[in-house]
């Protein structure tokens, strides 16, 4: 008898404490949800953004950040005033992505530096664009004179090429354009003297070269417009990326990042402020196209301001 309540007692005490150990769990998993609002089942709610300074950064601040913080995403935004960082940077872990660069650097990058790191999707992107310098237009080009172009392999390709097209160089024939180098120019009927600079300093560069290749996203940066181009790189195979790392490319917040930049909303912002860009091809096949005629309608309009201004001008000389 006293064997069986002595049994009773121990069931009863065990029963309790199984009762307070699950109450116990519960209330943790309680306080660990309260402290943890922005869980969401393990759903990442933080996305760090990491791209070069202007055009790209705007585009983050007026239209993304926004679009994503009504699905409940905390935005940050780093930008950078060089083209290593942002990859090195992503690859560590300090961004969950960044916009910067086409995918020929991206492809070339990665593979000298030994990154898992991978396109994403497209965004609209400002031309590569031959900028005046001390010299005003394509015809004071003299021998001897001097060009500045952006220092790294895949966009001083891109200059090279854009030489080639002007007649001011000629390179080899047969020569890969993503990768053509000094040691690729066959003739220099002019001489050119080619500058290579890190590409944020090219907007400066003008004051002390005759001529400028300027990448879009700086020029935009540095105040200068698309229209003040004397000549604009014309293939369109330079579209700038997004790069996330591998392991995100089928990521939920990825999908939902490429969904803000590819709706209507973000798409009109773009167009409106945008303007002469080169767009994304999943824009649709006319992408380009209208880019491309935006660009003429946009060089159009301010040579007729800079036309009725002139003839103001002369006008009241009279």
């Amino acid at each position: 008898m006293q064997t069986n309540t002595f049994f009773k007692t121990l069931s009863a005490a065990a029963l309790a404490l199984i009762l307070a150990a699950c109450g116990g769990q519960k209330d943790s998993t309680s306080a660990a949800s309260a402290a943890s609002p922005a869980a969401d089942n393990g759903a990442k709610k933080e996305i760090v953004f990491g791209t070069t300074v202007g055009d790209f950064g705007d585009m983050v601040k007026d239209q993304i950040k926004p679009a994503l913080e009504k699905k409940g995403y905390t935005v940050k935004l780093l930008e950078f005033a060089d083209y290593v960082r942002p990859n090195l940077a992503l690859a560590e872990g300090e961004l969950d992505i960044n916009i910067f660069q086409h995918k020929p650097y991206l492809d070339d990058f990665k593979k000298e530096h030994k990154l898992d790191i991978t396109e994403a999707f497209q965004v609209p992107t400002a031309p590569l664009g031959l900028y005046p310098g001390k010299l005003k237009s394509l015809d004071e080009v003299k021998d001897g004179s001097s060009v500045s172009a952006p220092n790294d392999p895949s966009n001083f390709a891109r200059a090279l090429v854009m030489l080639n097209e002007l007649g001011w160089v000629k390179l080899k024939d047969g020569v890969n354009p993503l990768t053509a180098s000094k040691a690729d120019i066959a003739e220099n009927p002019k001489n050119i003297k080619i500058i290579e600079l890190e590409a944020a300093q090219l907007p400066r560069s003008r004051a002390d070269v005759d001529f400028a290749i300027v990448n879009g996203n700086y020029a935009m940066s540095s105040g200068m417009k698309l229209t003040e181009a004397l000549f604009q790189e014309p293939s369109f195979a330079y579209v700038n990326w997004a790069a996330v790392k591998t392991a995100d490319k089928d990521s939920q917040w990825l999908k939902d990042v490429t969904e803000a930049y590819n709706s209507d909303e973000f798409k009109a912002y773009a167009r409106q402020r945008f303007a002469g860009y080169k767009y994304p091809a999943a824009w649709g096949e006319n992408a380009a196209a209208g880019a491309k005629a935006e660009a003429a309608s946009t060089a159009s309009a301010a040579s007729a301001t800079a036309a009725s201004a002139a003839s103001s001008g002369a006008s009241a000389a009279k």
